[in-house]
C-alpha cells in the first residue's frame, strides 16, 4: 500500500534541541526558546512512577524504562518507514520478532482508515501556548485530519490513566492549526501491546484536554518563575 503525502510549505523549517535544567527545551525559527510537550507534562502520573520505583528498586525500574524506551522507538521507526512508503518486504522479513509483532497488530488499522499524510515526525510549536515537540503523524484517519500518536506497552491501557497522550496530541494539533491555519478537532493513539494485542482509542479535541494541557503548561511556568 502507498501512501499520498501532502507537502505544506508553513512545515518547511526544524527546531534545534537543547537539554536544559528545566527539561527538554527547542528553539524556534523565530528564536524563542519552548519546553518540549513530553517536559511539561513529565510531572503527569509522577508520584505513582515514584512509588512503583521505590517499590520495585532502581536497578529493576532502570531496566524496565530502558526496555520501554527502546521498544517504542523501535515501533515509531516502523510505523514511520512504513507511512514514508519505504517499508519493503525485505525489511519486514528480517525485522525483529517483537518489532514485528507490534507492528503487524497496527498495520491493519493503518491501512483501513489513514488517508494522505501531511507530516511524519514534524517539529512543531505554538507562540500561543510557549511549548514545543515532534509529531508522530498527522494525516487523514476515516476521513478526518487528525494527530496520530503510535504508542507501545507492555499491557493493555486504562482511558483514565493516558490523560498524558491525549493532552500531548491536544498540544500537536493546536499547534500545527496554528502553523498551517487547518484545524485538528480528531486525535488518535494507536498502542500495540506486547502480546499482541493493540488499543485504537479515536478521540474528539475537547476543551477538557485543552484545560488539562493548559493546567500543566502553567505549572511547568510557574516552577520555572521559582527556580530563577
Amino acid at each position: 500500500m502507498a501512501f499520498n503525502h501532502v507537502k505544506l510549505p508553513e512545515l518547511d523549517f526544524e527546531l534545534q534541541a537543547q537539554t536544559t535544567e528545566a527539561g527538554r527545551e527547542y528553539v524556534t525559527p523565530i528564536g524563542k526558546s519552548y519546553p518540549s510537550v513530553t517536559t511539561v507534562l513529565s510531572d503527569y502520573n509522577k508520584k505513582a512512577l515514584f512509588e512503583w520505583r521505590e517499590r520495585v528498586g532502581a536497578d529493576v525500574a532502570n531496566k524496565i524504562a530502558a526496555k520501554a524506551s527502546s521498544r517504542g522507538t523501535k515501533l515509531h521507526t516502523v510505523c514511520e518507514n512504513y507511512l514514508l512508503n519505504e517499508m519493503t518486504d525485505d525489511k519486514l522479513r528480517t525485522m525483529m520478532p517483537d518489532t514485528k509483532q507490534l507492528f503487524l497488530s497496527l498495520r491493519p488499522h493503518i491501512d483501513e482508515n489513514i488517508g494522505d499524510v501531511y507530516c511524519i515526525e514534524q517539529a512543531l510549536y505554538s507562540k500561543t501556548l510557549r511549548l514545543a515537540g515532534r509529531v508522530d503523524c498527522i494525516a487523514e484517519w476515516n476521513g478526518q485530519l487528525s494527530v496520530i500518536d503510535f504508542k507501545s506497552s507492555t499491557r493493555e491501557k486504562s482511558e483514565d490513566n493516558i490523560l498524558n497522550y491525549f493532552m500531548q496530541c491536544t498540544a500537536y494539533a493546536e499547534m500545527f492549526g496554528e502553523i498551517t491555519g487547518k484545524p485538528i478537532n480528531q486525535i488518535v493513539v494507536a498502542i500495540a501491546v506486547e502480546d499482541g494485542s493493540h488499543q485504537i482509542f479515536v478521540r474528539e479535541k475537547s476543551d477538557y484536554y485543552i484545560e488539562s494541557l493548559q493546567r500543566y503548561i502553567g505549572k511547568y511556568w510557574r516552577k520555572r518563575l521559582t527556580n530563577k
